[in-house]
């Protein structure tokens, strides 16, 4: 069974869709990528995955999440889904942290409410510990400076491993990355990626990696959606759509990366 089912999703705002007919699912240990440009409804596909769209939205379909029914349930019903079904990694990790609060103590927080899930009362020792043990599993250098820093005293790629570590923390059976990468530079965005992926094949999780670039989606995705106006418009393997994109918009977005790539080579 799909870990994940997303059957005729529709998301509406003001008598206006937003996202319509979106039909996809991902099995336990699947890496899949939902790609497409800003705007597209990638995100919200995304938000309401986690059932997190504001109320002035209206969605219909069904959104099969471990078993669980998304759409329609009420936000105190999904929230023991959220940590251990699910987590997220969002763009911007400068907005995801608590400006106020220590890098360590605000993963130590994730610790705790997930091993309270487990029916465990961690002391502080142990959290300790095991916030120091998720600091060096996403590589950050200097856990301990790390875990004793605010998050404005850290780079954005740090910021960004933080709350990779905050999502590991909770071991989700899905982990969705939105566009994880885009605020950072291409050396750290490299980096970024290739975090991703050990962790997603060490822990057994599966992956929803949202992004407009298709060659960053080729690195770490197996299967890929394309979305544009709100609408799927093509599906399949990454090397398939890469090699031979049937519409005309992914033909464009398959062009564009090539070209992109063959002027960085001539700058070389």
């Amino acid at each position: 069974m799909p870990l994940l089912t997303v059957e005729n999703l529709e998301i509406r705002t003001a008598g206006r869709a937003l996202v319509s007919g979106v039909s996809f699912s991902i099995a336990a240990g699947e890496r899949l990528g939902l790609i497409g440009e800003s705007g597209s409804g990638k995100s919200l596909t995304a938000l309401a995955v986690l059932g997190l769209l504001p109320e002035s939205m209206r969605v219909s379909g069904s959104i099969l999440l471990d078993d669980h029914q998304v759409v329609g349930a009420r936000d105190r019903d999904l929230v023991p889904l959220r940590g251990s079904s699910i987590a997220a990694v969002f763009q911007e990790p400068m907005t995801a942290l608590d400006p106020l609060m220590r890098i360590g103590d605000q993963v130590g927080e994730v610790v705790r409410r997930r091993s309270r899930r487990d029916g465990i009362d961690l002391g502080r020792p142990a959290v300790k510990a095991r916030v120091a043990e998720l600091l060096q599993r996403v590589a950050l250098p200097e856990p301990e400076r790390i875990a004793h820093a605010f998050p404005h005293e850290i780079s954005g790629g740090q910021r960004q491993r933080a709350a990779i570590a905050m999502a590991l923390a909770c071991r989700p059976k899905l982990l969705i990355a939105d566009e994880p990468t885009t605020a950072l530079d291409v050396t750290t965005q490299a980096e970024i990626l290739r975090l991703l992926e050990n962790l997603v094949r060490d822990e057994g999780m599966s992956l929803l990696f949202i992004s407009h670039d298709l060659p960053v989606v080729s690195t770490i995705a197996e299967q890929a959606l394309v979305m544009r106006q709100g609408e799927l418009i093509e599906q399949g393997p990454v090397g398939t759509l890469f090699d031979r994109p049937v519409h005309p918009y992914t033909q464009g977005l398959v062009a564009a990366a090539r070209a992109f790539d063959e002027a960085l080579e001539a700058a070389l």
